[in-house]
């Protein structure tokens, strides 16, 4: 009897083992490993590994780019007075070489702005022609210009230093440009922004008033002055150089 009810009691816990006996099997299954399947989608295009590099490229490169760095913040820098003077801010140049007999500067310097004015481009020339155009600027144009527009802000320069010929004619003398010794005018900016130009105002206007007198006050100062009257190479801009002459200023 007591073997019986055993029987029955097994009976009944193994239905109720089964009845909760989850839906899947809990035993470990092996499992197929996935990740070389995956590891292509993953993977960086580039190696990660690290790499070493030629010394020769990387020290062929840092070198330049330093220099050009150093050359631009030294130009910088030394941007200053010159020829002792405050008020001409530039930088020295030194020893121009000639390319044509006659050409070329001892002492030259590259000059940015007089008194204050700016100049369109650096220029290089002899201190005392950077004093002439000192002058020139302080007086002459001051008085021209006035109060017109605010003053003069820049000068347009349509040439400086240049080893050439007088109106680059063969067989012509050594023209002054060529020897640090002239500077060409074409237009003189205003505080305003306005712009008056050799070209499209002499002879008109207030402006050209203006202009007559800024070339009119240039003798004395340079020993040298040619405009839009002189002959047809002048016609878009002043030429101021400080070459003297046994008759005085020649001015035309």
């Amino acid at each position: 009897m007591w073997l019986r009810a055993g029987v029955i009691v097994f009976a009944l816990i193994g239905s109720v083992v089964h009845a909760n006996a989850p839906a899947i099997s809990l035993r470990p299954v092996a499992r197929i490993d996935i990740y070389p399947v995956a590891l292509p989608t993953f993977a960086p295009a580039v190696s990660l590994r690290p790499v070493i590099r030629p010394r020769s490229v990387h020290r062929a490169k840092q070198p330049r780019i330093d220099r050009v760095f150093k050359s631009k913040a030294q130009s910088a820098n030394n941007i200053g007075r010159i020829c002792r003077d405050r008020d001409l801010q530039g930088v020295v140049v030194g020893r121009v070489p000639a390319k044509l007999r006659g050409c070329g500067i001892d002492n030259a310097v590259k000059l940015f702005s007089v008194s204050g004015v700016r100049l369109s481009m650096p220029v290089v020339m002899e201190c005392g022609t950077a004093k002439s155009l000192k002058t020139w600027v302080e007086g002459g144009l001051a008085k021209a210009v006035g109060g017109t527009g605010g003053g003069v802000s820049k000068l347009q320069v349509a040439a400086g230093y240049a080893c050439r010929t007088r109106n680059s004619r063969p067989g012509a003398k050594i023209s002054e440009h060529g020897k640090g010794r002239a500077i060409d005018i074409s237009a003189i900016y205003l505080e305003n922004g306005d712009r008056i130009s050799v070209l499209n105002d002499w002879g008109r206007g207030k402006n050209g008033r203006m202009l007559k007198k800024m070339h009119q006050s240039a003798c004395g100062p340079f020993g040298t002055v040619l405009g839009p009257e002189s002959d047809r190479h002048h016609k878009d801009h002043f030429h101021f150089d400080v070459a003297r002459h046994r008759s005085g200023p020649y001015c035309r």
